[in-house]
């Protein structure tokens, strides 16, 4: 924010500060959220890189493909052990892991290697039985 919109808003009687500030949040929880802030960016970043779908994770360490799309969006429910499980999974390794607390970006270089382009027997699997399923027809209930 430029110098001169800060001093108009803090004489029209606006307080400018951080959110930490406004929300009361100690340097812990601050420090916290933006733990979890960087942990997210780098799930959904892994795990394109690696070539997984939401549904391909979330089958490797056995969630759902909408938790893994809530670790992705930031909800403030999902444990940072989970989080840690998601990125493990998806080829980040501990150091990497350890670069993106710290600031430092990462990206698993295994993980820069491109899967084949061909769909795992499970996703065929699942493609096939989404394509099968047949609406009943309904019956006027007598």
């Amino acid at each position: 924010m430029d110098e001169a919109k800060r001093r108009r808003l803090e004489k029209a009687g606006f307080r400018i500060g951080t959110v930490a500030e406004f929300l009361g949040l100690t340097p812990e929880q601050s420090e916290l959220i933006e733990i979890k802030l960087v942990l997210t960016d780098a799930l959904r970043k892994q795990r394109e890189v690696s070539g997984f779908s939401q549904a391909e994770l979330a089958d490797k360490i056995g969630s759902s493909q909408s938790r893994i799309a809530k670790m992705e969006a930031g909800d403030p429910h999902v444990s940072l052990d989970l989080m840690t499980r998601a990125l493990l999974a998806a080829g980040m390794t501990r150091h990497e892991l350890a670069s993106v607390i710290a600031g430092q970006e990462a990206c698993s270089p295994a993980a820069a290697v491109e899967r084949p382009a061909q769909p795992t027997s499970k996703s065929v699997t699942r493609q096939k039985a989404t394509k099968k399923r047949v609406r009943k027809p309904q019956t006027a209930g007598i």
